[in-house]
């Protein structure tokens, strides 16, 4: 059998790639000679880097030492930059949210991510694909675009300080020291899509998320509405709200493409590719339920085996959907399989070996 094997994080337990091997290994242990095509899957955030390098050997992660991390102290991110030009950055991995002490609402910056972007151009990128899970920030990319050369200024001409917390103050934007956009582009790559203000925005909805009450989320959305007032662009497109905003501040000053994240990755993959002659194809992650069906990464594979005609199977932590093969069914409870997931995920890759048929 030709079996491809695309599951996205059990998050807190086990990367993708790390998922992908084990399910692969339990397979083998039953059906030794069956040909296995690995594409540990991502929808942008967490994981997406991983999941470029598992799927184009040889491509470099290039790291960067000494980038501003969301709260200010230096973290080192990376990039990889593939042969075509492409440069895939992964927010995250420079201001994503477990990188932060303590929550700051009003201070976390996108800067990092900026430094990465600027770090990739100046390695030769002709085309951007920037990845927008798991922001610690809610800065409409400011801090990013900070990096990139613009200045948004108060009153007095003075560059304000980073984080959201700030910008109900901006009172005009200096683009004349801003890189331009490659010339291949900018996609951004996101599983969300909320507007940039209002009840649905990017303040309203995920500030909890990064610490903020509600003091604290009106400072955030009167900083974003000042900030769409003197950017322009579309703060209600589908999307702009993620990242903190960062969709919409690249949109506005780069012309950036939302792009559905988990797609793009797909695509990325070359998944279609690797299904079209493919028997049988598994994903997973660590909650199959409804909203898996919803622009996140399992969903994007199942509705790619469906229209190739390839039967699929579905392996989780724990799903609402009875065909799903459970880690917690096999180890006996929640506790049991999360903390040892890789091993029950080859149990489960031997379960559903055991079970295929020609």
């Amino acid at each position: 059998m030709k079996v491809v094997i695309a599951p996205d994080s059990f998050k807190g337990t086990v990367t993708a790639t790390d998922a992908a091997r084990a399910l692969a290994d339990g397979w083998h242990s039953v059906r030794p000679d069956d040909r296995l095509t690995l594409r540990p899957m991502a929808d942008g955030g967490e994981g997406t880097l991983a999941a470029v390098a598992a799927a184009h050997p040889g491509t470099a992660l290039t790291r960067v030492g000494g980038c501003t991390g969301p709260d200010g102290r230096p973290v080192d991110g990376e990039y990889a930059l593939l042969p075509d030009g492409t440069a895939v950055v992964e927010l995250a991995t420079a201001g994503g949210l477990p990188l932060m002490a303590h929550p700051a609402p009003l201070t976390a910056t996108t800067r990092g991510t900026g430094e990465l972007i600027a770090a990739a151009l100046d390695h030769g990128a002709t085309r951007l694909l920037i990845g927008l899970g798991g922001s610690a920030s809610t800065d409409g990319g400011t801090g990013l675009l900070a990096a990139l050369g613009l200045r948004v200024l108060d009153a007095d001409g003075t560059p304000l300080p980073d984080g959201g917390g700030a910008l109900a103050d901006a009172h005009r934007i200096d683009r004349t020291r801003l890189r331009a956009a490659p010339s291949g582009g900018v996609r951004l790559l996101t599983d969300v899509t909320n507007p940039l203000l209002g009840p649905d925005g990017a303040a309203a909805v995920y500030g909890p998320q990064k610490g903020a009450g509600p003091e604290e989320i009106d400072r955030l959305e009167a900083g974003l509405t000042r900030l769409s007032e003197l950017l322009g662009g579309n703060p209600d497109q589908p999307g702009a709200g993620a990242a903190g905003g960062t969709a919409y501040g690249l949109a506005a000053v780069w012309d950036a493409a939302v792009t559905p994240g988990a797609a793009a990755v797909a695509d990325l993959l070359g998944l279609d590719t690797a299904i079209a002659s493919a028997d049988l194809v598994i994903t997973g992650e660590g909650r199959f339920d409804a909203t898996s069906r919803l622009g996140k990464a399992v969903g994007e594979v199942l509705d790619r085996a469906a229209r190739a005609g390839v039967p699929s199977r579905v392996v989780a932590g724990e799903s609402t959907d009875p065909a799903a093969l459970t880690l917690t069914a096999l180890a006996g409870s929640a506790g049991s399989a999360r903390s040892d997931a890789a091993h029950w995920l080859r149990r489960a890759g031997a379960e559903l070996a055991a079970s295929a048929v020609r």
